[in-house]
């Protein structure tokens, strides 16, 4: 695997490709050409790399799939679905495609049959869902691509022949690095930051998951199963894949997203971090109206970053006030601003010894009417573990400083909420400020002190915050450090005496001056 260094420039490189690749095609669109070729080659060097492994270990240690026939493969078609959730015949993987690509004419057509043919392998079988519509936003006949059919293939071949020569691990034993998933969320992040607000919508900061994934597990490495409600690209879950998921290889991840677009994004990041199709259930529909992971639920682990004030059915629907996950605190959140709906329907999800770390617009902390209520209810109940003052400029799209609540249920050991201020623990990189680990590690380490600490933390009473409207927010209770200049009066004085001493003593010599010039 490449070292950081090595990481950074490659990614570097890969980005400056992508970018001068696109020509004139709109960036933000052109991200699902780039981005589901990178998927197209690694299930195609992913499935070639179990099968020489299987053939391997039956001592045929020099059998190459790319080079047999169609006809032959087919005896291993069931078995590969089984296994790992799709089947792809030699003639249509990646490798063999690009090879011809630049001079067929029929690319449109001969890609378009090929994932239909991915997808299709995997009907009336267990990952049929995990593989439904993966490559719809590749469309090869878009208008973007080109004006003629000539054209769009030109540049389909393009984008393959790029992605071929990208150095993500092109040997068999190289597939199973983390260079593929690391390149697909580093291209994820720089559309996300050219997208302005809309990137921000399925793309989460890394270091902010990684933050999220730290405090959602810690004290807890026991954990089997890992929710995030409003998924987006999945970058949040896949933080526990690179932590607890290499200690427990049957970790499982369940997200909800509403968006298909982003919705397929997060399936293929779970594939390229190689999550096997039977460890994850991404689903596609309305978190807040239509949940999909209750049967699944409670979770000792649930993440998110869902959207700030998105407009819901509220009140008008009759039928929420009597849902099972709203109807404990006795109001809706408002049809205006969806995020404590969104808060609500995590806690109905958490188990009794879980962690819910959520990122947060402010102006849940302190706005009165419903939102109040809803914060009564948390507080009164002693969920409320933790809320944490982000910096602000961490998000695309969003300048605003943001917050997190950590949720719990039994597993509180006070009555109690801690409030932590790291609005000033970042670093500005070009527009953006971002979390360094030592900020991370600092969150942490007050995170689990949980008392009080000058300027950064204080341990509040429950009563304490209910007496104050139910205020949650991190200014409230942790006293601002005043950075202004001290200013020493005395001091002061005694330069002024002397200014106006020197004052008085020019003033002098000038009408000296203009007496001598007068005589």
């Amino acid at each position: 695997m490449p070292n950081q260094q090595e990481r950074a420039e490659l990614h570097k490189t890969i980005w400056k490709i992508a970018n001068d690749l696109r020509g004139s095609v709109d960036g933000w669109e052109f991200k699902a050409y780039v981005l589901g070729s990178i998927f197209y080659r690694f299930i195609s060097e992913n499935i070639c790399d179990y099968i020489h492994q299987l053939m391997k270990e039956a001592g045929q240690p020099d059998f190459d799939y790319t080079t047999i026939s169609d006809d032959f493969a087919e005896n291993i078609r069931k078995k590969m679905v089984e296994e790992k959730g799709y089947f792809i015949l030699p003639s249509q993987l990646f490798q063999n495609v690009v090879k011809t690509a630049e001079k067929d004419e029929n690319l449109n057509e001969r890609l378009t049959n090929i994932f239909r043919s991915i997808e299709a392998s995997a009907i009336g079988t267990p990952s049929e869902d995990d593989l439904r519509g993966l490559f719809s936003d590749f469309s090869v006949d878009s208008s973007s691509l080109g004006s003629t059919v000539i054209k769009r293939n030109q540049l389909l071949a393009k984008v393959l022949q790029t992605v071929a020569q990208m150095d993500l691990g092109s040997k068999y034993n190289d597939t199973n690095n983390d260079t593929f998933g690391d390149t697909y969320e580093f291209l994820m992040q720089m559309y996300a930051s050219q997208a302005g607000k809309s990137g921000g919508e399925f793309f989460t900061p890394q270091q902010v998951s990684e933050l999220l994934a730290q405090l959602a597990s810690w004290n807890n490495l026991n954990i089997n199963k890992v929710y995030d409600p409003a998924c987006g690209s999945g970058s949040l879950l896949l933080k526990f894949a690179k932590t607890i998921g290499k200690q427990n290889p049957d970790l499982k991840y369940f997200g909800q997203e509403v968006n298909p677009t982003t919705y397929n994004l997060c399936r293929i990041n779970m594939f390229l971090h190689n999550v096997n199709f039977d460890n994850f259930d991404i689903r596609l529909e309305d978190t807040l109206l239509k949940p999909q992971h209750m049967d699944d639920a409670p979770f000792d682990a649930i993440v998110s970053n869902p959207p700030y004030s998105l407009k819901w059915d509220g009140k008008e629907n009759p039928i929420l006030i009597n849902d099972e996950r709203y109807a404990p605190a006795g109001v809706l959140a408002p049809k205006s601003a969806a995020d404590l709906a969104f808060t609500m329907h995590m806690l109905w999800h958490l188990s009794e010894k879980g962690t819910a770390a959520i990122v947060e617009f402010p102006g849940v902390l302190y706005r009165g009417g419903d939102e109040k209520k809803i914060r009564e209810y948390l507080i009164r109940e002693n969920r409320v573990d933790t809320v944490i003052q982000l910096p602000a400029n961490l998000f695309f799209g969003v300048g605003i400083a943001t917050c997190i609540i950590v949720l719990k249920k039994s597993a509180k050991t006070d009555s109690s909420v801690l409030f932590i201020d790291a609005s000033k623990l970042f670093q500005k990189d070009g527009n953006k400020n971002v979390l360094l680990p030592e900020h991370q590690q600092k969150i942490m380490e007050l995170f689990a002190n949980r008392k009080d600490e000058q300027y950064l933390a204080k341990l509040v009473k429950n009563d304490d915050i209910l007496a104050n409207d139910a205020n949650l927010s991190v200014s409230s209770y942790v006293e601002q450090e005043d950075t202004r200049e001290v200013i020493d009066i005395k001091e002061v004085n005694a330069k002024l005496e002397t200014l106006v001493a020197e004052g008085n003593e020019l003033n002098k010599k000038i009408e000296a001056i203009i007496k001598e010039i007068g005589e």
